[in-house]
């Protein structure tokens, strides 16, 4: 049998597949995307009906609402009443770190009534001022308060940010956290940006707790590693790291730019940025 029979003959039974990768796996885009509500914060303190309106007519299918803001002066009622307007969908809500120590019942509740599938604790308010033997202590009342969330169907999830990562006695505070959390109650949102910003390197942590992450930030970083800049314009490899999230259809995914001049202009450019990224 000569090389041109051999081959033909591997891809006839299936055995050739790596061989031409390109023909038999269509290369993916996002289906749905989100933004933080953190990224137009000020339009949306001017004029919230108006600014989700505009978020989506850009292309926005999902937002991530801010109750540690107040949800910008709107009871849950008129925030669904205007999510269902616009066709928007809210798969979570970022929460202050209080909110599972007092009234977590009420909270779930109102959880249900947006349609949130997780509520994200972003912080734990003086972050910095935390001993380790502090953040175990938050790590308990997270599994205690997931256990609950689980009975109503609500996931409990912690967010990183950048203050999470510099050692404190010879260790990672986030990685305290993460490994005291149980993660059948308990699940993760990444945060690339601030991963970076706060020394870490996103796609090591996605490998490390692959399975804890179940809704991300999309954020990139300026070569400085010092702040957030427009999609595609920074160092972060999106299109590997999108490609490495397993199950990715299941997750939310949010673009966030905390730092853009024009918070809906920047906004644009990062849709169109992920809209039309193949991974």
């Amino acid at each position: 049998m000569n090389r041109r029979a051999f081959v033909q003959s591997l891809a006839a039974t299936g055995l050739g597949v790596a061989a031409a990768p390109n023909r038999l796996f269509a290369a993916r885009r996002l289906d749905r995307l989100g933004l933080e509500l953190f990224s137009v914060r000020k339009a949306m303190a001017a004029d919230p009906d108006r600014t989700l309106a505009a978020v989506r007519a850009i292309g926005y299918t999902d937002v991530e609402v801010l109750w540690s803001f107040g949800n910008f002066g709107r009871t849950p009622q008129q925030l669904r009443t205007v999510l269902t307007n616009e066709g928007l969908r809210a798969p979570s809500a970022h929460i202050s770190p209080d909110t599972i120590l007092i009234g977590w019942d009420r909270s779930l509740e109102t959880a249900k009534l947006l349609g949130h599938q997780y509520l994200i604790v972003p912080s734990l308010g003086a972050d910095l001022g935390l001993t380790l033997d502090d953040w175990k202590e938050w790590a308990d009342h997270f599994n205690t308060a997931g256990a609950q969330a689980r009975k109503a169907g609500i996931w409990l999830a912690f967010h990183n940010e950048s203050d999470h990562m510099p050692p404190l006695d010879g260790q990672i505070p986030y990685d305290v956290f993460v490994q005291r959390t149980d993660p059948s109650v308990v699940r993760l949102q990444l945060d690339t940006g601030n991963m970076i910003l706060g020394g870490g390197d996103p796609m090591a942590y996605l490998n490390r707790y692959k399975d804890r992450y179940w809704s991300f930030h999309l954020k990139d970083a300026r070569a400085d590693r010092k702040q957030d800049t427009e999609l595609g314009t920074g160092i972060f490899d999106f299109r590997s790291f999108l490609a490495a999230i397993p199950e990715i259809s299941k997750k939310p995914l949010y673009v966030e730019q905390e730092n853009g001049k024009d918070e809906l202009a920047s906004a644009r450019i990062d849709f169109n940025y992920l809209h039309n990224l193949d991974f």
